[in-house]
C-alpha cells in the first residue's frame, strides 16, 4: 500500500499579497495556489487541486477561511473529501478531519465555521457603510473599469466581424456580464 501525498491549497485575495506565511515549515508533495476573493466560486487551483487529490492524501490548509466561502461551503468540501478518503488539516485552528471526526470537532468546526462567515459578512457591512459615506462626501468614483475605451472599441469591432461573445470575454479576462456592461456604456 502506497502513503498518500500531502497536498497544500493555499489562497490570497490579490495578487499583491504574500502567502510566504500560509502553510510556512509543512512538507508538500504538490502546492495549488489561487489569488482569489473567497466570495468567488471561480477558484482555478482549486479546481485542479480537486482534480488532483485522491484516497489516502492528506489536504493542508493555512485557516478555514483560506477554504471555504461560508460554513455551508466548509461543511460540504469536508464531507465530499472525506467521503473519498481524504483527510483535511487546518493548520491555524488545529484540526484535522479524516471522516472518524468525533463530535466535537464538528462542533469546533461549526463554530469556528460560523464565526469566520460572520466575520466577512461584517467586513463586506463596514465596507458598503464606508461607500455610502465617501459617496455622500462625492469622494466615491467606483470601481475603475474593466476595459478602456480603446479596448471597447476593439471588441465592438471584432463582434461585427462575427467573433463571440464568450471567447472575446475569455480572451480579455472578463465575464460576459462585464462585457455587456461595458459595451452598454
Amino acid at each position: 500500500m502506497t502513503t498518500g501525498k500531502n497536498i497544500g491549497y493555499i489562497r490570497v485575495s490579490t495578487a499583491d499579497q504574500n502567502t510566504a506565511r500560509q502553510l510556512e515549515g509543512v512538507t508538500l508533495d504538490r502546492v495549488f495556489e489561487d489569488r482569489v476573493s473567497g466570495g468567488t466560486t471561480n477558484r482555478p487551483a482549486w479546481k485542479d487541486c480537486l482534480a488532483f487529490i485522491r484516497e489516502g492524501d492528506v489536504l493542508h490548509v493555512h485557516s478555514i477561511d483560506r477554504l471555504a466561502r461560508n460554513l455551508q461551503d466548509l461543511l460540504s468540501i469536508l464531507t465530499a473529501m472525506t467521503a473519498s478518503g481524504i483527510t483535511v488539516k487546518f493548520h491555524k485552528e488545529g484540526l484535522e478531519f479524516n471522516g472518524q471526526d468525533s463530535p466535537f470537532q464538528r462542533l469546533q468546526l461549526q463554530i469556528i465555521g460560523a464565526v469566520a462567515e460572520f466575520e466577512r459578512a461584517m467586513i463586506k457591512e463596514r465596507q458598503k457603510e464606508g461607500i455610502a459615506i465617501a459617496k455622500s462626501a462625492g469622494k466615491y468614483r467606483g470601481r475603475k473599469p474593466s476595459l478602456d475605451s480603446t479596448q471597447i472599441a476593439e471588441i465592438r469591432r471584432r463582434l461585427k466581424s462575427g467573433e463571440k461573445v464568450a471567447a472575446l470575454a475569455r480572451e480579455f479576462g472578463i465575464s460576459r456580464q462585464t462585457l455587456y456592461e461595458s459595451l452598454r456604456r
